[in-house]
């Protein structure tokens, strides 16, 4: 089975849920604690043995690429004043991973967003990761995807509970168990379900995708 080396970031998205903050600033770029929420996203990414990353991109993006990218002009202001600790981490931070930006022109949804990053991808196994949904666990989300993926060999999605009164917001997945822990066959998805109209809770937040299905 083909290794997943590639992770798909759609961080395209207008991020109208969290205006005013999102005005002007991605909401990518939303810091928790010391970093931006992107940056835990390609940390956890790297953590899994993920060994290149397709940023889907918009106008008005470009901040998230910049944070990845190599400063010379304030690498040098930190050198001129003595921020070891500082440009290290700076450094670090350029030389995460391997950074591939693809254009989405229009604003045509998550699905159409993920398409794009099919030349990129090619016919490789890839999974996809949201540019604002983080989990915290001791063995990263990514991870256990990939290491369920070659254990089945099938798509994967990761799913979370949300509450029952919220499930109209997100897309909804029905299953059944497999026998294996923790996982369920699917056996139906709805996006944004009508309010009430779903018994079950469970929202999608990563996906692995054995291949686009024609380039």
């Amino acid at each position: 089975m083909t290794k997943i080396r590639k992770a798909v970031i759609p961080v395209a998205g207008l991020g109208t849920r969290f205006l005013p903050a999102t005005k002007a600033i991605p909401k990518e770029m939303l810091t928790i604690v010391d970093r931006p929420t992107i940056q835990y996203i390609v940390e956890e990414a790297v953590a899994s043995g993920i060994e290149e990353v397709i940023l889907i991109t918009s106008e008005g993006k470009a901040a998230i690429e910049n944070h990845f990218d190599y400063d010379f002009q304030l690498d040098t202001v930190l050198k001129e004043k003595n921020k070891v600790q500082l440009r290290e981490e700076l450094k670090n931070i350029s030389n995460l991973i391997d950074i591939v930006s693809v254009r989405q022109k229009e604003p045509l949804g998550l699905g159409h967003a993920i398409w794009m990053a099919r030349h990129v991808v090619g016919d490789e196994p890839f999974i996809v990761l949201l540019g604002d949904d983080l989990v915290r666990s001791k063995v990263p989300c990514c991870k256990q995807m990939i290491d369920l993926f070659e254990r089945v060999g099938e798509s994967i999605v990761a799913v979370q509970r949300v509450p029952m009164d919220q499930t109209h917001q997100y897309g909804i997945v029905e299953g059944e168990e497999t026998g294996i822990e923790r996982t369920y066959k699917v056996t139906h998805m709805v996006e944004k379900p009508a309010p009430g109209s779903s018994p079950v809770r469970l929202s999608g937040i990563s996906w692995i995708g054995r291949a686009f299905p024609s380039i």
